[in-house]
């Protein structure tokens, strides 16, 4: 698998920017509560050190009260502050996150299918679900409580300072040690929850890929293996993990010795000082009560930095997508005609040898052209290139003189629809899983679109017809494999596309399935080029023309009496496949299929 990019810390940095200009009024609003909140709260040590020097003048108990009812005033404001500034900051959170997902949804649609199988479905999945999420965390919770607490700390700060520049200072020079636990953290934080990220993602692909392919694992008797594999992924996994936790096990309690080293730095400076007539008790007082109120803050901010940490590592790999490559669309060019051209076409995969190996090929428009072959040839792959799923490594494969691969994705599903064994059932209504094809379909579209392919009776029969839920859940509709391939089909009618390239579109389906789903699959091929890949040598007879396909290249093309009376790789193909008597063949000259045969493209040429 191929790892999706990861964004730089100056991307981040400008993604983050972007974020809250996009937002800024409320994002103002946030540090001003907060200033006024850390503000109020000043008042109280100020004061307390102004009953420490009253009382010591002799000042009596009606002053003592006015100075206690002000502190609790100023403590009721700046607890009410405080309250609307995680209001207002938890609001911020939310809509600058709908705005991360809502990104991040359009990035991830606008991938190429390519790219995506190449990344696999377990680190898109992680970056969607716990990226985000980790992230989410950050803007609603961490973010807020952050910016709160940074803000008092600055201005406790301060306050010791303004009281007496030196004792500020000692507070100051008292919490090195914080400052550099914290260095030593932020250097290695981040690296390691980036690693820790693509692990999860790792276990993530792991486990789906065992799962999605449970029956050939149990098949081949490869269980162990993927034991195995699954194992070293979670090892990984964990040493990952043992390494944020470990850089967590060293920062905190270095950070937590730290906080009374500046009270006590003040103390005895400060007794010092007072001794020597350089500074008031009620100002040590009040110094000592702003550092020990600023262990409270700066606990809270090294809590949420290490948070922070964790969500900035999400942010980049949420944010990293915005440089995974783009499909290259022209939406300026328009095909001139329907016919498709294969010229000089040739394919490697990244981690393996040429598959295709100079491939010419035209279809017309309105043709049945099967493309068959031993497993290998590269049938799959050149039905990519002619969906426009994969570009070419050299030659070109045009749709009226236009690249396929460079047509946008409103143009290209118009042009070319690849249909395969996998039929997705999208989670909401009918009605939702139809318009994904036609936003602009209306309700007889719909229908109609329905009735094309036979779903439109069992459709009518749900609860609440269009607008019925699909899925799982307990109230929603659950689709059989019969159900959910009339629905894919019915999305390639309302796109309505000139040409269909079928790659064992019923191959998952069973006999009864797929004999139900071939007068649907009719339907839609009815008029349009159909271009199929046939493992079924009754698709190749009904074709217009076969092309066989043996170790990359195109060997032989034309019809399939000529390719019979040629005595060539497609007669061999023919009569291996049809001397099989259990199969039904016997019938295969006049175009019968095999008896209760699960090839569910047998018909689709049939006229």
């Amino acid at each position: 698998m191929t790892q999706l990019p990861v964004a730089e810390r100056a991307g981040v940095r400008r993604a983050a920017a972007g974020l809250v200009r996009a937002d800024r009024r409320p994002f103002a609003a946030v540090l001003g509560l907060n200033a006024l909140a850390a503000g109020a709260g000043l008042a109280g040590p100020w004061l307390l050190g102004r009953i420490v020097d009253e009382v010591r003048a002799g000042g009596g108990v009606g002053a003592v009260d006015r100075m206690a009812l002000a502190i609790l005033l100023c403590s009721l404001a700046q607890l009410l502050l405080s309250r609307w500034a995680r209001f207002v900051g938890h609001r911020f959170g939310e809509r600058t996150l709908a705005r991360v997902r809502e990104r991040y949804v359009d990035r991830v649609l606008a991938l190429p299918a390519s790219v995506v199988e190449r990344a696999g479905t377990g680190d898109l999945t992680t970056r969607g679900t716990a990226d985000v999420t980790a992230v989410g965390t950050t803007l609603r919770d961490a973010g807020p409580e952050l910016l709160v607490n940074a803000v008092q700390a600055v201005f406790l700060t301060g306050a010791v300072f303004v009281l007496d520049p030196l004792l500020g200072l000692v507070g100051v020079v008292g919490l090195t040690p914080a400052w550099v636990a914290l260095r030593w953290y932020l250097r290695r934080a981040r690296a390691a929850y980036l690693a820790e990220g693509a692990a999860g993602s790792e276990v993530a692909e792991s486990l789906s890929a065992t799962v999605a392919g449970a029956r050939t694992v149990e098949a081949f008797g490869l269980a162990d293996r993927r034991v195995a594999t699954n194992r070293e992924a979670l090892e990984v996994s964990r040493r990952a993990r043992m390494r944020t936790l470990f850089l967590r096990s060293v920062f905190f309690p270095a950070v937590d010795v730290s906080y009374v080293l500046p009270v006590a730095g003040v103390l005895l400076s400060g007794g010092f000082l007072h001794a020597h007539g350089s500074v008031s008790l009620g100002a040590v007082v009040s110094c000592a009560v702003y550092l020990q109120q600023l262990a409270g803050p700066l606990d809270e901010v090294l809590m949420r930095t290490e948070e922070l940490q964790a969500g900035a590592a999400s942010f980049a790999r949420v944010e990293g997508l915005a440089g995974a490559p783009r499909a290259r669309a022209d939406d300026s060019a328009v095909p001139a005609h329907d016919r498709i051209d294969v010229s000089g076409v040739r394919y490697a995969y990244e981690r393996g040898g040429e598959v295709l190996r100079g491939v010419d090929l035209t279809v017309r428009p309105g043709e049945r052209l099967a493309v068959v072959g031993p497993s290998g040839a590269g049938k799959t792959t050149l039905s990519r290139l002619l969906a426009g799923v994969d570009g070419p490594t050299e030659g070109s494969v045009t749709v009226g003189g236009v690249p396929v691969v460079s047509l946008g994705p409103e143009r290209l599903r118009r042009q070319v629809v690849l249909v395969t064994q996998e039929h997705h059932v999208f989670l909401g209504t009918v009605r939702d899983n139809l318009l994904i094809a036609e936003p602009a379909a209306g309700e007889g579209e719909l229908w109609a679109a329905l009735g094309a392919v036979g779903a439109e009776g069992w459709v009518r029969d749900l609860p609440d017809g269009l607008d019925t839920e699909l899925g799982a859940a307990e109230h929603a509709h659950s689709t059989d494999g019969s159900q959910a391939q009339q629905l894919a089909l019915a999305r390639v009618v309302l796109a309505d596309p000139h040409t269909l390239i079928l790659d064992e579109a019923t191959a998952l389906l069973d006999p009864a399935t797929a004999r139900n789903t071939e007068q649907a699959l009719a339907a839609v091929l009815e008029g349009r080029t159909v271009i199929a890949i046939a493992h079924r040598l009754h698709t190749a007879h009904d074709a217009d023309r076969v092309a066989v396909m043996e170790d990359g290249l195109l060997t032989e093309l034309g019809t399939h009496d000529e390719l019979v009376a040629a005595g060539g790789a497609y007669a061999a193909l023919w009569g291996s496949w049809h001397g099989e008597p259990s199969d039904g063949t016997a019938a295969a000259a006049d175009g019968a299929g095999p008896a209760g045969g699960r090839g569910g493209e047998a018909s689709v040429y049939r006229k």
